[in-house]
């Protein structure tokens, strides 16, 4: 698949949101031209070949696995990588040094929280299916819900409340790609477990409020009701299964 000039490749798994749709969000919200590759005709083609490490000209390290972006010549794996490079180029990176810095460092920790949510069905190995390890997955929900939901909501909830104006964004007073991404974070695990984490978000009125500004920009809302945004599922990190949903939220 030729390079296309001008235009963002996505290369991520063409049938779940997954890792790729913290960066799909940030190219919506912006509204920048890419192409989601491996959901075109001889995409999945071209995303192994690059995988393979056929790169063409550039300097640019094979990635490890997607999500990875191509834009020209750069070739760019890991999500949060990606989305700081994206950032100044789409009008979503914080002004300033500190500013920079802050929305990696809250990208990094939303990172962390991802992988947690992962490993709430998939705690002994991801090569193994869930039903062999159902029993463990249990015992890590309920680790989940009771301990660390309330601690990563706590932790934005209290870098919200010293946000300026009126409007609460994770830094200075306009949505960068964090805010995008907690967005992201609050609608899968309101997805992946529903009773336990209607109950935690209660406590964290600024985090919720920021979710649902997030849902109304116009690019997001256009995004979520279009076929690109595709849906939950049990293939992606966010999974619902109900016998995981019965934790008791830390009080």
């Amino acid at each position: 698949m030729p390079n296309r000039r001008g235009t963002y490749e996505l290369y991520y798994w063409p049938s779940i949101q997954g890792r790729g749709e913290f960066i799909r969000l940030a190219l919506e919200d912006a509204r920048a031209r890419y192409v989601d590759v491996a959901r075109e005709p001889g995409g999945m083609r071209a995303m192994q070949k690059l995988l393979a490490g056929d790169l063409g000209a550039g300097t640019s390290p094979t990635p490890f696995a997607p999500p990875f972006l191509r834009h020209g010549r750069l070739v760019i794996a890991q999500t949060s990588t990606i989305l700081a490079y994206l950032a100044p180029r789409l009008g979503l990176e914080p002004k300033g040094e500190a500013g920079r810095w802050a929305a990696q460092q809250h990208q990094l920790t939303l990172a962390d929280w991802v992988a947690e949510a992962h490993d709430t069905h998939h705690p002994i190995g991801v090569g193994l299916y869930y039903d062999e390890q159902r029993s463990e997955a249990k015992r890590r929900s309920a680790e989940f819900i009771a301990e660390r939901i309330p601690k990563f909501l706590g932790y934005f909830e209290r870098i919200l409340k010293r946000s300026p104006g009126r409007q609460k964004w994770l830094i200075g007073r306009s949505c960068s790609y964090p805010d995008l991404s907690l967005f992201q974070l609050v609608a899968g695990l309101h997805y992946a477990f529903p009773q336990a984490f209607a109950r935690a978000v209660r406590k964290a009125p600024n985090v919720r409020d920021l979710a649902e500004r997030v849902a109304k920009r116009p690019n997001i809302a256009a995004y979520l009701a279009s076929p690109r945004r595709l849906p939950f599922s049990e293939d992606g990190i966010f999974r619902h299964y109900p016998e995981l949903d019965n934790g008791r939220a830390k009080r």
